[in-house]
């Protein structure tokens, strides 16, 4: 399945980011990003995917209740471990099924609204959402740990990809 190919790509991805860099580097504030790490946009995207996965199994999905697990933002071994159990969550569930997002949105209540939704949509979202923290992650590396090799696409749209493939292949006509 197509979504399942794209997930495994970025969690791949991001399995390579964590091999290459130094645990100073992936703790240390970024200036540029606000004094965020590396470790906490990788921490907060891979959260999304285990709230995705407890959602699958409750017919229910809440970002906002997130972990917000500062071990997963500053040991890379178990930001590694859950990686391959998000990979083998998304191996497993071939089919789509009907799911409930809750989602709130104001600041002084728990009052949330509730949207019909499905797994596709939400694995699709979360895609999206990875490919936006790795082009922030993608900063950060490059401010605090230069040595770490990214590839061209890393946090890059497919679709932006794609574009930029088509406009190369105008020019060279």
């Amino acid at each position: 399945m197509q979504l399942s190919i794209a997930s495994n790509a970025i969690l791949n991805q991001l399995s390579d980011l964590l091999h290459q860099v130094k645990d100073e580097d992936f703790c240390r504030p970024v200036k540029t990003l606000g004094q965020s790490t590396i470790g906490q946009h990788l921490r907060h995207t891979l959260e999304f995917f285990i709230c995705l996965e407890q959602g699958f199994e409750q017919g229910r999905v809440n970002y906002d209740k997130r972990q917000h697990d500062k071990l997963i933002e500053t040991d890379r071994f178990l930001a590694l471990h859950a990686i391959q159990k998000i990979k083998e969550f998304i191996l497993a569930c071939q089919a789509d099924q009907p799911l409930q997002l809750e989602v709130g949105y104001h600041q002084d209540t728990e009052e949330t609204v509730v949207v019909a939704s499905n797994f596709f949509r939400e694995l699709v979202y979360n895609i999206e959402h990875a490919v936006h923290h790795m082009a922030i992650m993608k900063i950060g590396v490059l401010e605090v740990a230069p040595y770490v090799f990214l590839p061209p696409d890393f946090g890059v749209a497919v679709s932006t990809i794609r574009h930029k493939k088509s406009e190369t292949a105008l020019q060279q006509r």
